[in-house]
């Protein structure tokens, strides 16, 4: 705890900017797809991580699938999923039902992301490649964007996922380096980057896109070190956000950027050669998910 406060000496604002403000979720579709969800016995990462805008995009009918179960191996300090260790198992249905969901919802981009397995021998990235394709059978002309764990390094993992061809792949490094050890244990900021870096070796055609998150207590040359890193890299696509507390057992924000300090970002990520960033206090990883890839063939 002591190296916490170091890191992090900033007490929790009391009070959140107006510009942080949303509404609570609701309406016809927030509530349709909730019952899609249930009914097809999945997860969403816009519910287990507490993600501010599940009630716009699910109005909009874009939901990101959260597979292999909402039992995290890792131990991250900002994230509010389930923490522990899976039964070893994974459910073989899952890619079918994933597929029947996204047809109900009527998509035609999806994201797919995960829990941390590091407790299977491929990470899930069988699983993953699945999923792609189940979804490519069941809705013709379906895009599908997948943000992966780090599979703890293996290429042969990251390689079963690419040969699913993803129109999108997507690693977050969340953070800056300096923060991993209280921010993100059990992964490495080279190890993610490297997964970004191979990503582009193996297959080139396949863009890739990263996610960071600003309020922790870094700073913000910090910041643009890490945008400096992703676009030597080859990244194509950055999101950047408002790192903000989903409960009392994850960590505190140290402060609370302004939407001119994202614009900033914004404009420093661009200087620096990347093709696209979505940059503003409400972005998340999958906000926007659509227009991000749109862009890319402008």
């Amino acid at each position: 705890m002591g190296d916490l406060v170091q890191i992090l000496p900033s007490p929790l604002p009391a009070r959140r900017p107006e510009w942080l403000k949303v509404r609570i979720p609701g309406g016809d579709n927030y509530f349709d797809l909730k019952r899609i969800m249930r009914g097809h016995a999945l997860h969403t990462v816009c519910e287990s991580a507490r993600c501010p805008n599940v009630g716009e995009c699910w109005e909009h009918r874009t939901a990101t699938f959260m597979i292999l179960g909402d039992l995290c191996t890792r131990r991250c300090g900002f994230c509010a999923v389930p923490k522990g260790r899976p039964a070893g198992e994974v459910d073989e249905a899952e890619p079918e039902r994933v597929a029947a969901a996204a047809a109900a919802m009527g998509l035609k981009y999806v994201v797919v992301t995960s829990v941390d397995r590091d407790d299977l021998g491929d990470g899930g990235s069988t699983i993953f490649a699945r999923t792609l394709e189940a979804l490519r059978r069941e809705i013709a002309g379906i895009k599908v964007e997948v943000l992966i764990p780090d599979f703890r390094g293996s290429d042969l993992a990251l390689e079963t996922v690419l040969r699913a061809r993803p129109d999108v792949l997507n690693h977050n490094l969340e953070t800056v380096p300096r923060l991993y050890s209280v921010a993100r244990r059990g992964s490495l900021y080279e190890r993610s980057l490297r997964l970004l870096r191979r990503s582009r070796e193996i297959d080139p055609a396949i863009p890739t896109k990263s996610g960071l998150m600003a309020g922790l207590g870094e700073t913000s040359q910090e910041l643009c070190g890490v945008l400096a890193d992703l676009a030597a890299a080859g990244v194509s696509i950055v999101t950047i956000g408002q790192y903000l507390r989903p409960s009392r057992d994850q960590l505190p924000v140290a402060r609370f950027y302004a939407p001119e300090e994202f614009a900033a970002l914004r404009q420093e990520g661009l200087r620096l050669g990347l093709r696209h960033v979505e940059s503003g206090p409400l972005v998340r990883s999958s906000y926007h998910a659509h227009e991000q890839s749109s862009q890319l063939n402008q």
